[in-house]
């Protein structure tokens, strides 16, 4: 007998009949018969006899019985752990992420992640690509969503997005008045800029181009989310990737796109040789909807 079989007589004898046994299962009395029949054949025995309408079970029936509502039991154990660990009471999640997704991207994430696992224990760090590496390597983390990634031979790629560059200015800012801003826009302005050093300020020098001679360059921030915050004070204009203003968080500060063909990689990554739990895969998937929904809103 197959599990289908003993599960449709375990039925039947709980029951006391096909009908009640149908209702049982959610199927319908012929199906439950067809079955019963299959598992007579299999096991080879006599099961039921009828009696004045009634199936009465026979002695050989009672015994196989017995052994089969104990392994049930086993079965049924099987069952609720498989849903524990589809949707765990004690679900577990360490994320690491760059500075400018904190705010919005990974933040609405984790708040929609909460939705599906209310009793989730969560850890968030904020890193420099670097040592977000080293924490994915160590597994002293589990996930990470990183800006402008440093690829490393033993991190795997969950998931990419391009993201590009966007202008953020006080809204009473003379630039605040264009609808896409241009590198000569910018000329004879205070830009709030990156050390040449790092990735980030590499791909704005790039950006600015031949501009950038003209610019005041005296104001250097190591993380677009902090130059956000000097831009919304007054210091000057900042050009910054997209995910640091998504959602418009910041009061004050009016966005404007920036003209430019460099892209920026954003990247959920994790230890090639570590799987993902299910609460891991859900924050890319949740990650996923917010991402698609701020470009939207973008």
């Amino acid at each position: 007998m197959n599990l289908r079989q003993m599960e449709v007589f375990r039925a039947v004898m709980l029951a006391g009949g096909v009908n009640s046994a149908a209702e049982l299962l959610h199927v319908s009395p012929p199906a439950i018969s067809k079955v019963l029949a299959q598992a007579a054949k299999a096991s080879g025995l006599v099961l039921f006899e009828r009696v004045k309408g009634r199936l009465i079970p026979t002695p050989e029936a009672q015994q196989l019985y017995a052994e089969i509502d104990q392994l049930w039991r086993g079965v049924e154990k099987v069952r609720d752990v498989s849903r524990e660990l589809v949707q765990p009471a004690q679900a577990r999640l360490r994320l690491v992420c760059s500075a400018s997704l904190a705010p919005y991207m990974a933040s609405r994430t984790v708040a929609r992640l909460y939705e599906s696992f209310p009793r989730l224990q969560c850890r968030v760090q904020v890193f420099s690509p670097d040592t977000l590496n080293d924490a994915l390597l160590d597994r002293s983390t589990d996930i990470g969503v990183a800006l402008m990634p440093h690829d490393h031979p033993n991190l795997a790629t969950v998931k990419s997005y391009a993201c590009g560059l966007a202008c953020v200015m006080r809204s009473e800012h003379r630039l605040a008045k264009k609808r896409l801003v241009k590198p000569a826009d910018l000329v004879g302005e205070r830009v709030i800029s990156s050390p040449g050093s790092s990735p980030f300020g590499q791909t704005l020098q790039r950006a600015f181009g031949a501009a950038a001679a003209r610019m005041h360059l005296d104001f250097e921030a190591t993380s677009s989310t902090t130059a956000c915050w000097f831009a919304q004070a007054g210091v000057g204009i900042a050009v910054v990737d997209q995910v640091a203003i998504a959602g418009g968080l910041l009061e004050g500060l009016e966005v404007r796109p920036f003209q430019s063909a460099e892209k920026m990689a954003v990247r959920i990554i994790r230890n090639r040789y570590r799987p993902m739990s299910v609460p891991e895969r859900a924050f890319v998937e949740a990650f996923d909807q917010v991402w698609k929904e701020s470009r939207a809103a973008g």
